[in-house]
């Protein structure tokens, strides 16, 4: 939709700076790009033009107008300093709110900092630690039945997917777990990808309409609402059966279930629903190509891969690897956030600001649609010196402390930050700890094509040629 611009100088002040930006088609102006390509896309505009750009996509009368901003003073702003400035208003997310309910990642106002309150308690550290045999049970599963892949190759972009998938559904759902995980895995990418063409498009056919798309999103929207559904609803019937004295269920939906406090009351059936489908869905996708990239990057640079193996094997011998281990193994996790940084899971974070705001001496207008990119911030040669070169060791303690809070944010940050940093990493080391300890790697695929939508997509596979270690395994 057309944007509310700048307000002409008053008489006396300064002329305002134009806001930098490519020029695009005369016509469509930078639509085309963005639908190919919209990483590339922001990459070059930030190279081309600064860290500050405006861009225009669609026809004259439907066109969208949007500013990118790239550096980390402005991000901060964005996301920390002055985040109640810039809203989660922006059509992506209001397409996620139709689709999954108003959770954790769309709600707002005071609805956010009900939910907040109420969810937080959950993901406490000593909370997700407790969670940590469930992630290392999934692991050793897949380990075991990587003993019998074909030809001994795996593309990692569906096995992390389905590891993470089942892994946050095993510590949601517990026993309901495979009941789930066939679901989400028919339904959630018919519903991304209506989603994010809902999002980006100018003009949008309202839902209502039987049209093929609307009829098969909403078909995989109302089966996973039935789910989680019927999940909730026996939930409370075991609790109310058992009694709060007899723990009825340790799972994360149990514990969501009896969430409440004097101040904000209790989540409700439909509210705990909301929540778990964005847990789900969020939470799966995002670990799944965090260790998926891990994996493959590790795979492609064999030294590193020695380095990180040196180190398991060391720390840890012949154990499983607990959450008290998530500290001990700094290698690991060096590779982990270096992965992190040249594949966030959320390339593109995006907001609307309430009032115009002067950002890297720029004036952002009133109404305005407003992205941070750690796609392209993480790639900035001015803090990433060779930004393209995978090189764990950016993050050993002396450079980590040097660079600018928001040089790397794959979580976001501010008030806002993602509730599940501490899952997600944990998850993912004890993962890859349990993994690497199993198999040496050989990239197949050098080079993986990835795409924007709700989170980082890969397009092409990733794969990677197993050879077990001797007397390695659970």
């Amino acid at each position: 939709m057309p944007l509310t611009e700048s307000l002409p100088p008053q008489p006396g002040s300064a002329p305002e700076r134009a806001i930098p930006g490519p020029a695009g088609l005369p016509v469509l102006g930078s639509m085309l790009d963005l639908r190919r390509d919209s990483l590339s896309t922001f990459l070059r505009a930030q190279r081309e033009h600064g860290d500050v750009v405006r861009l225009e996509a669609g026809p004259p009368g439907l066109r969208s107008v949007f500013h990118a901003v790239f550096a980390p003073e402005g991000v901060q702003q964005i996301l920390a300093s002055r985040a109640a400035n810039f809203r989660k208003d922006h059509p992506l997310y209001e397409e996620v709110r139709q689709a999954f309910g108003n959770g954790l990642l769309t709600s707002q106002d005071a609805d956010y900092l009900r939910q907040r309150r109420l969810v937080q308690p959950l993901f406490t550290k000593r909370r997700v630690d407790g969670y940590a045999s469930a992630v290392t049970t999934e692991a050793a599963g897949l380990a075991d039945r990587w003993r019998t892949a074909d030809g001994g190759t795996v593309d990692l972009v569906p096995e992390m997917n389905r590891l993470a998938l089942r892994t946050v559904s095993r510590i949601l759902f517990g026993l309901d777990a495979e009941a789930a995980v066939d679901a989400i895995h028919r339904c959630a990418p018919v519903i991304n990808a209506y989603v994010v063409r809902r999002a980006y498009v100018p003009v949008k056919i309202p839902r209502e309409w039987p049209t093929p798309g609307n009829q098969r999103a909403r078909a995989a929207t109302d089966e996973l609402n039935a789910l989680c559904d019927r999940i909730v609803a026996d939930r409370r019937a075991s609790r109310e059966t058992a009694g709060d004295a007899d723990g009825a269920g340790e799972d994360l939906l149990s514990l969501l279930a009896a969430a409440g406090n004097d101040e904000d009351g209790s989540l409700d059936a439909t509210e705990v629903r909301e929540q778990v489908l964005i847990f789900l869905l969020a939470g799966h996708e995002t670990t799944a190509t965090s260790l998926a990239f891990t994996l493959h990057l590790l795979a492609r640079h064999p030294e590193e891969q020695t380095r990180v193996r040196d180190e398991l094997d060391r720390v840890l011998g012949d154990r499983t690897p607990t959450a008290a281990d998530l500290d001990r193994l700094p290698c690991l996790a060096q590779a982990l956030k270096e992965s992190m940084r040249l594949y966030p899971a959320a390339p593109v974070i995006s907001r609307r600001a309430v009032a115009a705001a002067e950002i890297g001496g720029f004036r952002i207008p009133a109404g305005a649609d407003v992205v941070v990119a750690p796609w392209v911030t993480h790639r900035n040669p001015e803090l990433w010196p060779d930004p393209e070169r995978f090189d764990p060791r950016r993050f050993d303690p002396e450079p980590e402390a040097a660079r600018h809070r928001y040089a790397w944010f794959p979580f976001g940050g501010g008030p806002r930050a993602c509730i599940g940093q501490h899952f997600s990493m944990l998850e993912s080391v004890l993962a890859l700890a349990v993994l690497l300890r199993a198999y040496e790697l050989d990239a197949v695929d050098e080079e993986v094509p990835v795409s924007a939508g709700i989170t980082l997509q890969a397009t092409g596979p990733a794969r990677v040629r197993l050879r077990p270690r001797a007397g390695a395994g659970e």
